[in-house]
């Protein structure tokens, strides 16, 4: 019976070994946290739509209010997220006429500036798109399916975003 757990204790320990020599000589490397070119940050509308307020929670203590008291210095830059909107568009409908497949959209238009002005990174806009199933006799759960879809959507948003964000090498 030792013998046993010894062997399979020395087996796994061996896999595990192979396992991390192999992702490590791949290049396969866990994301770190993302490096900014900016230290401080504002995005407007301040009181804004969900994926305004996603990206204000995920930036956490770089963010900044727009238009700081007084005595107090303005952000570095400032994300305006210029248009949220969520569409839900009828893709396929069966015999009947009854809708058999919905595609469900946002679409996030945002421009990043310094704070005196000057663009960084022009108006640009970001689409997510899901294809969502829809059966009549179940509606109460595909409205929450497609409540965890939009969020799952904007989440993927904001990730795209501070990618976008993180790619700006210098405020010049």
């Amino acid at each position: 019976m030792q013998r046993r757990r010894l062997f399979t204790f020395t087996l796994s320990a061996l896999a595990a070994a192979t396992v991390g020599a192999t992702l490590g000589g791949c290049g396969f490397k866990l994301r770190g946290k993302q490096n900014f070119a900016f230290e401080t940050i504002g995005v407007t509308p301040e009181q804004g739509g969900p994926v305004a307020a996603e990206l204000a929670r995920y930036l956490g203590d770089l963010v900044r209010p727009v238009a700081p008291p007084a005595g107090g210095a303005p952000p570095q830059v400032i994300v305006d997220i210029l248009q949220e909107l969520r569409e839900k568009i009828i893709v396929a409908l069966n015999a009947s006429g009854q809708v058999r497949e919905y595609q469900l959209r946002i679409r996030l238009r945002f421009r990043l500036r310094t704070s005196t002005g000057r663009d960084l990174i022009a108006p640009a806009e970001i689409i997510q798109e899901r294809d969502i199933s829809f059966n009549e006799s179940a509606a109460l759960a595909k409205e929450a399916e497609e409540r965890l879809i939009y969020r799952d959507m904007q989440a993927d948003l904001v990730q795209q975003l501070l990618r976008r964000l993180a790619a700006l090498k210098s405020l010049e």
